[in-house]
């Protein structure tokens, strides 16, 4: 009896020790945030490395990212329906990259709907990324499997509930980036278009410049309160600000260093403006920025000896 009692005990605290204790804020009328943390993935914060939200209308809940882990995503529902007291009506993913999908079975029954290019990236790249999630979270992943979209959307407006969200597709980020933006409110998720105070992640971008047009469309939306997929909410342009700024530099680094002849190496060994010093992973991202982005620079300028006079 007493192994069974100490037993209890253990599984009980465990159970304890994996939750991830969300609590969503207000930050407009009817709009909720869960702020993430601007960390990596790592064990003591489950994956809980994003900005998720829902918008509450007047016939149920719109969730805006499912969180990164099926634990996540049962504990948000559980949130919604807690401080709403409403169920949900329609989940809309921003792109496919597993911290905003994975939490996705939790929605078992409701309409999760995505852009057509992220429903094929999360089939083609979602199992290897939940088994990449498996090795740096650990447990709190147990029962986290890949559950596609249900539904596609495109870029317009969605009338739902009384309310009416602008949807914006964009291709920075991943090649399939959706922006919501609430028109009651004028509360923008922008998705991982905008990060703020954490750096940029850059594993599936067609390009710099790709992403430097979409800042352009994202800003000229009449926001008036912006959440960034990672990083503090904002009422001004402070993120656009300092995304344009690092993009910029990045891509002289790398289109320098190409022209140059310089190796890999030598770039994620380059030192960080003091500006970008202090946003959180700075070097962690840069040099992970690099593998994914430089062959292309170095692919640029090369000179073909086939086309030679």
């Amino acid at each position: 009896m007493r192994w069974v009692l100490l037993l209890t005990c253990l599984f009980a605290s465990l159970a304890q020790a994996l939750d991830y204790h969300l609590q969503p804020r207000q930050i407009a009328d009817g709009v909720w945030l869960l702020e993430g943390s601007t960390d990596n993935f790592a064990a003591d914060n489950g994956g809980n490395i994003v900005n998720v939200g829902f918008i509450e209308t007047a016939d149920g809940v719109v969730v805006i990212d499912t969180g990164p882990s099926r634990r996540y995503g049962e504990a948000l529902r559980q949130s919604i329906e807690k401080t709403t007291g409403k169920t949900v009506l329609r989940v809309l993913l921003t792109h496919h990259h597993p911290d905003h999908v994975l939490g996705n079975q939790a929605f078992a029954g409701v309409p999760i709907a995505a852009l057509p290019e992220t429903a094929r990236l999360l089939a083609e790249q979602g199992d290897a990324m939940a088994e990449n999630m498996y090795r740096l979270v650990g447990d709190w992943m147990r029962g986290t499997e890949v559950v596609l979209p249900t539904e596609e959307v495109q870029e317009g407006s969605l009338k739902i509930g009384g309310r009416r969200l602008q949807l914006l597709a964009l291709r920075g980020h991943t090649g399939a980036d959706l922006a919501i933006l609430d028109e009651r409110t004028g509360v923008l998720f922008a998705g991982d278009i905008l990060f703020y105070q954490r750096a940029l992640t850059t594993p599936n971008s067609p390009g710099l410049g790709v992403w430097m047009a979409d800042l352009d469309r994202l800003e000229a939306m009449p926001w008036r309160q912006i959440v960034p997929g990672h990083g503090p909410v904002t009422k001004d342009a402070a993120p656009f600000a300092q995304m344009r700024d690092y993009l910029g530099w990045l891509d002289d680094l790398l289109r320098q260093g190409a022209e140059q002849g310089a190796e890999m190496n030598e770039l994620i060994h380059a030192p960080i403006p003091e500006r970008f010093a202090q946003v959180n992973l700075s070097r962690y991202e840069l040099i992970r920025s690099v593998s994914h982005l430089y062959p292309h620079y170095e692919r640029n300028a090369m000179v073909r000896v086939d086309r030679q006079d």
